[in-house]
Parts: structure tokens; C-alpha cells; sequence
């Protein structure tokens, strides 16, 4: 029984080392396929630290690609629009910084009002505003009983809309102003339409000059983290009728800043709600474009 005893734990010991020989070999060639996925994240992040170089070499440090500038970029902080459900329809409790806003509708739809609020959000966060007021309207009591502090607002008239325009880039590129508003896109008038004779025939070049205007205050948005508003008015739209896919009215100043906005809203006057004591304008706003939540909302 000793010799039997003995020829057991001989063929138990062998078992383990076949065993223990398998393993090794199973885990040598695991580390293997990890080192050789290692080696091909190291030859990628060469190649792109390489492309980065050659990228800063050819076209400047301007063009360099960064990862974390450009999630930095995308998580800019917002501003509220003074209505708690518009900023949750907005998605992201606010209006962006660092973006355009085009807030649009019919005459006396609450546009200058809602431009006001916004402006109010931001001085009660201790920043600086401008108001660009084209139209020569601006009620500084009713903005003092909205809640916005006149004292502290730059207010300029520009007399023309190239001028307007570059004082809107010239403050979005200095960075020290938070929310700009334009009142309105409708009111601009180039200066070529200044220098004529009111009947005469001048060519409307507002679209090309928005457009040629808005790339440049665009690309300063970039380095900027202002929030400008521009308030614009609607007009018939006379191709409405020709099918589906054409609306009613039509924005003024060209398809630039269409484009350009990351978040258009629209407001419509639906009627009257009398009380008691007060008459309260009823409207609907429509979240038109929302860049940063891909979601159309009414309320």
C-alpha cells in the first residue's frame, strides 16, 4: 500500500505541473496580445502627436487640435433667460455663452422685453451688458421695472450698420462684455443707403453685409465667451403659397444669420386674457433652431 500511495501522489504531482505548464503558456501569450496592443497605441498616438506638430508647423499655433480646448469650448456656461420654462425647454438652463441668438417675431410680440430679461440674468451675476439700440426705442424706465440697472448698461446708437456691427466684434474679440443685444437686424441700414436720396434706387446689399459681417463675428466667438442676442422682426413671405415647405413670414436680413445662431426663438401674439383688474398678452414661443438640444419645443 506504501508503493501504491506513492505512485498516486507521483501522477497527482505531475497533473499540477501540466496544469501549472498550461497556464504559464495561456498567460505568456495574453501578455503578448497586450503588449502588442500597447505597441499599436503607441504608434497611433506618434502619428497623431506627428500630425499635430505638422498641423501648428503649416498653418500655426491657431490650427492646433486640442481635445480638451475643444470639450472646454462645448461645456460653455449659459445665461438664463429670466423664465424658468423657457430655459428648461432650452435644455441646458439658458442661453449659451459664447454664441449668437436670434430672437424674431411680429412688432410688440415681447421681443425687447424677453432681450431685457436676459440682460438682467446677466448683471445679477456681475457681468457687463451692451444694448445696440437701432431703433431708436429703448425705454430706459420700463428696463429699470424689468430689473435691469441702466447705470451699469452700455447703450450706443450707431448711426450706421457697418459701424453697429463693428462695434459688436470689436466688444465680442475684447472679451469683457457678457451679453451684447442688437435691436433690431430690421433697423440697419448700410451706409451706401444713407449716402442717397430717399426714392432712390439703391441695390439692398444688408444680406451681403450680414453675411460678410457674421463670418468675422463668428470666428471672434470662438475666443469669446459673450452671448449676443440679436432682436429681428418678421415680413410676409410672398412665396408662401407656391407648396409645402414655405412659411409664412420670413426673418430680415438674409439666411446668414440663420445660420450662424445656435438658438432661434420665435415669439407669436395668440390674443387678450382679461381679469378682473389687468388685460395680459397671451403669446407662444417657439424653440426654432437649439443647437445644443436637438429638440423643437412650444409653450
Amino acid at each position: 500500500w506504501r508503493w501504491f500511495l506513492v505512485c498516486t501522489l507521483w501522477a497527482v504531482g505531475c497533473k499540477h505541473i501540466v496544469v501549472s505548464l498550461l497556464l504559464s503558456v495561456e498567460l505568456s501569450e495574453f501578455q503578448g496580445d497586450e503588449l502588442r496592443d500597447d505597441a499599436k497605441a503607441t504608434e497611433r498616438d506618434t502619428a497623431l502627436r506627428m500630425a499635430l506638430l505638422r498641423l501648428a508647423g503649416d498653418f500655426g499655433r491657431e490650427s492646433r487640435l486640442s481635445l480638451q480646448r475643444f470639450f472646454g469650448v462645448r461645456r460653455a456656461p449659459v445665461i438664463s433667460t429670466g423664465s424658468l420654462k423657457l430655459d428648461l425647454a432650452l435644455g441646458i438652463g439658458g442661453l449659451p455663452k459664447g454664441r449668437m441668438v436670434e430672437i424674431f417675431g411680429q412688432e410688440a410680440s415681447g421681443k425687447t422685453t424677453l432681450a431685457l430679461h436676459i440682460i438682467k440674468e446677466a448683471q445679477k451675476l456681475g457681468g457687463y451688458c451692451a444694448y445696440l439700440d437701432v431703433e431708436n426705442a429703448l425705454d430706459p424706465m420700463l428696463a429699470e421695472a424689468i430689473g435691469v440697472k441702466t447705470e451699469n448698461l452700455l447703450i450706443s446708437q450707431p448711426d450706421s450698420a457697418e459701424n453697429l456691427l463693428s462695434v459688436v466684434n470689436t466688444l465680442t474679440q475684447s472679451g469683457s462684455v457678457d451679453v451684447i443685444v442688437v435691436d433690431s437686424v430690421a433697423a440697419l441700414i448700410p451706409q451706401c443707403e444713407l449716402d442717397v436720396m430717399i426714392g432712390e434706387s439703391k441695390v439692398d446689399i444688408r444680406s451681403k453685409m450680414m453675411t460678410q459681417a457674421l463670418r468675422k463675428i463668428h470666428r471672434s466667438l470662438y475666443h469669446s465667451a459673450t452671448l449676443i442676442v440679436f432682436v429681428n422682426q418678421v415680413r410676409a413671405n410672398v412665396k408662401s403659397g407656391q407648396g409645402f415647405g414655405h412659411t409664412d413670414v420670413v426673418t430680415c436680413g438674409g439666411n446668414a444669420l440663420r445660420f450662424y445662431s445656435a438658438v432661434r426663438l420665435r415669439l407669436m401674439r395668440k390674443g387678450l386674457l382679461k381679469t378682473e383688474d389687468k388685460v395680459r398678452l397671451v403669446e407662444l414661443l417657439f424653440v426654432i433652431k437649439n443647437k445644443i438640444m436637438k429638440k423643437k419645443v412650444v409653450f
